[in-house]
């Protein structure tokens, strides 16, 4: 068994060091959300279960926490953004085959020079210091608030969520990639849109093609992913797996509906979010693409409720301008999916629960007024 340090670091140089001990060492390490409660990072510690954390004061041991097996490098939370959080373990292994990827896909005369300006307690914001850490990537250290900044400071590349997307110029940086939530309509050439989970090592499809070594299949109308980068297991239960095109039984079933057209793919949303109504299905994801362009609407979500006549009722919930957007919202959604998309219930709120990555909350939905 090896150690498992928690990193009660700051995105910095400070965490980048850290990380480059740990490895060094062959033990297993956790990122920490400083932004967190007292009680809330209590919650946290319980799920990672880290042997030791290591602060600005230096390191400390946990006598509840649980070491890992020989070999894993990283436990990371998933996002919650579809129920509680999970604690993943990934490989060295997995964690090399990610940066390797990345840093092979991206490469043009030189290796990227990444800014780092997303939460590294999250796996899109770790993978860019990994890519630093285990392969040869620069990492160009500033305010991670600023991610405008990073080309003065020599970035060629960023990774950024659509909230921060909105407060740069992509032309300056030489790519961008794109991850959390459904992306804006309208994208600069130089912004890649990626996909991926905390159990697949990060972004592992970039503007609907898989990254190379990278597998992809839909079955049963599930997104299914056989990866280098692929995680091992859960603190507490083993990887769950499905049996692939090629009767193979190593794929890991993602939860998220999807759909291949000549190897490009296509996410709908999360299986268990799918509304019901009325025999139709409406995919909350899409149905929120298209109430987001309604003039005067700042965020919207989408959720389905139980109904006794139409089985499950599409609720939308909007942060807008105004409130007097009924009948537009309403036209906007047959319009673009039909009649039975239109919602039936139109909540007007203040805010839309998300995570940090921008992921909307969708088990919280129910309960915002």
């Amino acid at each position: 068994m090896r150690d498992l340090v928690a990193l009660d670091l700051a995105l910095g140089p400070g965490l980048e060091r850290a990380v480059h001990e740990v490895a060094a060492s062959g033990d297993a390490f956790c990122v920490l959300d400083q932004r967190l409660s007292p009680r809330a990072r209590a919650v946290e510690l319980e799920r990672l279960a880290p042997t030791h954390v290591l602060d600005a004061a230096g390191r400390r041991a946990r006598p509840e926490g649980r070491g890992v097996e020989d070999g894993v490098g990283l436990v990371m939370l998933t996002s919650g953004s579809s129920g509680a959080p999970k604690a993943a373990e990934l490989t060295w292994a997995a964690l090399e085959a990610s940066a390797r990827i990345t840093q092979a896909t991206l490469r043009d005369d030189a290796p990227p020079a990444w800014f780092p300006c997303l939460p590294a307690c999250h796996i899109g914001g770790l993978a860019v210091v990994l890519r630093g850490v285990l392969s040869d990537a620069t990492l160009v250290w500033g305010d991670p608030e600023r991610p405008d900044s990073g080309p003065d400071l020599g970035a060629s590349h960023v990774a950024v969520v659509g909230a921060q997307l909105a407060r740069l110029d992509p032309a300056r940086y030489r790519t961008v990639l794109l991850g959390g939530a459904r992306p804006p309509h309208a994208l600069a050439d130089n912004v890649v849109t990626t996909w991926g989970m905390t159990e697949t090592g990060s972004g592992v499809v970039y503007d609907r093609v898989a990254l190379p070594g990278v597998e992809l299949a839909v079955v049963d109308g599930e997104l299914c992913v056989r990866s280098p980068t692929l995680f091992t297991r859960y603190r507490d239960r083993d990887r769950p797996t499905c049996v692939g095109p090629d009767g193979r039984d190593d794929w890991f079933p993602t939860g998220d509906a999807a759909r291949l057209d000549e190897g490009r793919l296509t996410v709908f949303g999360r299986l268990g979010y799918v509304i019901n109504t009325g025999g139709e299905k409406v995919w909350p994801e899409d149905l929120e693409a298209v109430l987001a362009r309604v003039t005067g609407v700042t965020d919207v979500a989408v959720t389905g409720l139980a109904d006794d006549e139409w089985g499950e009722r599409v609720v939308a919930l909007v942060v807008a301008d105004a409130r007097d957007l009924d009948g537009a919202l309403r036209a906007a959604a047959e319009e673009a999916i039909g009649p039975w998309a239109k919602p039936k219930e139109i909540r007007y709120v203040t805010a839309i629960p998300r995570t940090t990555s921008g992921k909307v909350r969708r088990g919280d939905l129910a309960h915002v007024h």
